[in-house]
């Protein structure tokens, strides 16, 4: 290949960033799962500090998942997407709420409503991925 070739101008079609199958909502339901026990945890607990450390474990993850459904949410989803799902912008926006929610809660029902937001999306996205 000649020089010139490796600098002129080509179009490239792609789904995704990357060959398609390194995203899955898994990486944030693992993380929502360990949000809600690690609050189950605390609250089962008397020693003061295994609870601080439980916190900020919880803290940690909660973070976590609000890391992994942005990705998912920037570089997976597309705009094609919302037009099939037109939900899909609200429950992604509700999601990371519940994660924070779950940063300063130590309620397990906050958990719960995190995984079932997850759950949601993680519908949405096997369904696009036919």
């Amino acid at each position: 290949m000649a020089l010139r070739e490796w600098f002129s101008p080509r179009t490239v079609q792609a789904h995704c960033d990357l060959p398609c199958g390194v995203y899955d909502p898994a990486q944030a339901r693992i993380e929502a799962e360990s949000v809600k026990a690690t609050i189950e945890k605390h609250n089962a607990s008397d020693d003061a500090q295994f609870k601080a450390r439980a916190i900020q474990i919880k803290e940690e993850r909660s973070e976590m998942v609000k890391h992994h459904l942005w990705v998912l949410w920037t570089d997976y989803f597309k705009p094609e997407h919302l037009d099939k799902y037109p939900n899909l912008h609200t429950l992604f926006w509700d999601a990371t709420k519940a994660a924070g929610q779950t940063k300063k809660s130590l309620d397990p029902a906050d958990g719960q409503k995190l995984l079932d937001l997850i759950n949601e999306i993680d519908k949405i996205f096997w369904d696009s991925k036919k």
